[in-house]
């Protein structure tokens, strides 16, 4: 019998099994034959007894080929008998021939000898049959497998020889064996390492996207990305390379799931503790760009420390968006430290605390009364911040235009270039403020030139308010007459449209105001005519009020 004709249920007794097997080794004895005919898939071939032995076809067929003829002699095992007809088999002649070779080749010592090789059958739920690179085939009991039948056929395994019975050409072997052994050599190997708490040496074996497995003399462990490198989380790539040697700490070990973790990082001196005592906050120091983040940069200090260059420490200029803008990977700069926290393994650093502040900057080159350009950085509801050189200055809608109720939503665009002049500059909350407005004279500043205050104007009444009315004098510029300053004449009784007469009592330049009077023109008139009654004694005072009246 040999390892086809082993058929196992699930509950067997490994030794009574191999004990039966081994009482039958008469039956497996080598004859020749002679092939008597061969018909579709069958072979009949005469060994001497009262009928053929029969074999199938594709004993003696290689790549699809039969490899004998009818008269052909060829050795096959005799195998005891079914009903008359001896039992016979060429396949077995060659695996005994392979299994001749193995015994050989191993000697005395063949039991726990590890054999490689893939499953090409299940035996009646019983086990597996195995076959080596050579053709040899080993039957691996079901118990003995630490498998599943299902998704078995074509797997590649390795197992340790249990028995080999030399009269029936049979190995047994055992991939449990194999794996239990495995695990208590990785058991008392990281029993070992952990006695002696110290840093132990491996070789890279695989590098995935989370991690390294690393070789501590045939066991794996894991170091995840996070245990590579004080920096944090990295990749493992962009550090080691497969078959590097690396220190390693065991941090944990599952001994149910065999799951062993490693740390690189911990194997090696904290950087974060050397630096304790050596940098403090306010401290400069020269830095690599190492990488970006939408956010700012990370700076490597060159002992496995990075610290975090926030964007708004990149530089002092509001509108910088990326970082990619000013700073380039591999860029060594200098920084000064603003935040250490060893605990907690934070490093923050500024850029821009080592240059000059712009506000400062534009003190040394700008004062009030200045004329300078810039372009429109942002547009709200109050007015426009203009960007000159590398400070906003405020122009708010008033200062926009001398066109009343004009606005910089109207007037200008996200980086239209605009002329301002500077009106004032607040040193201690860093404001500056600008305006259009006074660049050109203002429609008040044309109208003063041309009247003097006392001169008599007339004009169109634009407008009516409860504390006087507005009379259009030029574009952009309205006089106003309260209502105190009407005299005898009702404002109520005066319409939109109307033309009125009225003295000017006030010119205002800087905001662009003129006062009126209409009571006064009253009173001025009658100055005149009590002058002129002076210079002509012969004319009545009603006279002349008659005239002034038509």
């Amino acid at each position: 019998m040999g390892i086809d004709d082993i058929e196992l249920g699930e509950d067997f007794d490994f030794a009574q099994m191999l004990e039966e097997s081994f009482e039958n080794a008469e039956n497996n004895s080598v004859v020749d034959g002679v092939i008597v005919e061969i018909t579709g898939d069958s072979v009949l071939v005469d060994v001497g007894q009262k009928i053929e032995g029969r074999l199938n076809i594709s004993e003696i067929t290689i790549g699809g080929e039969v490899q004998f003829k009818a008269g052909d002699t060829i050795p096959v095992m005799l195998m005891g008998t079914k009903g008359e007809r001896p039992s016979i088999s060429y396949k077995k002649v060659l695996q005994k021939e392979k299994f001749d070779a193995f015994v050989k080749e191993h000697g005395e010592n063949i039991e726990d000898v590890v054999i490689e090789g893939k499953i090409v059958s299940v035996k009646n739920r019983g086990g597996f049959i195995i076959e080596d690179e050579t053709g040899l085939e080993y039957f691996m009991p079901m118990a003995q497998s630490y498998l599943k039948t299902q998704g078995a056929i074509g797997k590649k395994v390795k197992a340790k020889v249990l028995k080999v019975n030399n009269a029936q050409n049979s190995i047994i072997v055992s991939r449990k064996k194999l794996i239990e052994e495995a695990k208590l050599e990785k058991d008392s190997r990281v029993t070992e390492i952990l006695e002696k708490n110290e840093p132990v040496t491996g070789t890279v074996k695989k590098i995935t996207s989370y991690g390294m497995f690393i070789d501590l003399g045939g066991i794996d462990g894991l170091v995840n990305y996070n245990e590579i490198s004080y920096k944090g989380p990295v990749n493992p790539a962009n550090y080691y390379n497969e078959g590097d040697e690396v220190p390693v700490v065991v941090l944990s070990y599952d001994k149910a799931k065999q799951h062993l973790s490693l740390s690189i990082k911990a194997a090696l001196p904290n950087p974060w503790e050397e630096i304790k005592d050596e940098l403090e906050v306010g401290d400069t120091i020269t830095v690599t760009v190492s990488n970006f983040e939408s956010y700012g940069a990370f700076v490597d200090l060159g002992n496995d420390i990075e610290g975090l260059l926030h964007i708004s420490e990149i530089s002092w200029n509001k509108n910088l968006k990326n970082p990619k803008d000013v700073l380039t990977l591999g860029e060594e700069v200098n920084v000064e430290v603003i935040e250490l926290d060893v605990d907690k393994k934070r490093l923050r650093v500024s850029l821009k605390n080592l240059q000059e502040k712009p506000f400062a900057k534009f003190l040394k080159e700008n004062k009030v009364g200045d004329v300078v350009k810039g372009k429109v950085a942002t547009l709200t509801d109050f007015g426009a911040f203009v960007t000159i050189g590398e400070v906003d200055g405020l122009l708010h809608n008033e200062e926009a235009s001398w066109e009343s109720n004009s606005k910089c939503k109207s007037l200008y665009k996200k980086g239209d270039e605009v002329e301002v002049k500077i009106i004032k500059i607040d040193k201690e909350k860093e404001n500056i403020s600008l305006s259009v407005k006074e660049i050109s004279d203002s429609p008040a500043k044309n109208f003063q030139n041309e009247h003097k205050v006392g001169d008599i104007v007339k004009g169109p009444v634009k407008d009516k308010k409860d504390f006087g009315i507005f009379i259009k004098l030029a574009d952009n510029l309205d006089g106003l007459i309260r209502n105190e300053d009407f005299g005898p004449l009702n404002a109520e009784e005066v319409n939109v449209g109307d033309e009125l007469e009225a003295v000017v009592i006030n010119i205002d330049t800087k905001k662009n105001r003129v006062r009126l009077s209409v009571k006064r023109l009253e009173q001025q008139q009658e100055r005149e005519v009590l002058k002129a009654v002076n210079d002509d004694s012969s004319m009545t005072l009603g006279d002349l009020l008659k005239d002034q009246i038509k």
